[in-house]
């Protein structure tokens, strides 16, 4: 164990949800405003329920402002995008699918839903 480590949990964490949300932002984005470019053309209810949450979901989730109902949504919409486009019998490994960002994205939202916002957060931690 990198007992070092134990002494920046908060920072290293608030780094965790600061970096995720900032990430999962500029999906949104891409959905909504067209930037960063992008080679592929998003429609339907993926442009117009994911994107918003993507991106007002990322910033608050970046920020640190009501954070846990944020990236609870922020999971489920993750979930949802899993094992809808991406799961299917035959190609059940995430590493196979293209699901691997989606998988990790809903996993690091719920943990950042169950512990909150933390450290260097607008809503000072709650």
């Amino acid at each position: 164990m990198l007992s070092f480590m134990k002494a920046y949990e908060n920072q290293t964490y608030a780094l965790l949800r600061i970096v995720s949300g900032f990430v999962f932002m500029f999906h949104g984005t891409q959905k909504l405003l067209g930037w960063p470019p992008t080679e592929r053309v998003t429609e339907g209810y993926v442009l117009y329920i994911g994107g918003p949450i993507e991106m007002i979901g990322g910033a608050l989730i970046m920020i640190g402002l009501f954070t846990a109902p944020a990236a609870f949504l922020a999971s489920g919409m993750m979930a949802v995008a899993y094992w809808m486009p991406h799961f299917s019998a035959q190609n059940w490994l995430p590493i196979m699918n293209g699901g691997d960002a989606a998988v990790l994205y809903c996993f690091v939202f719920l943990y950042i839903a169950a512990k909150g916002s933390g450290i260097w957060s607008v809503d000072g931690g709650k």
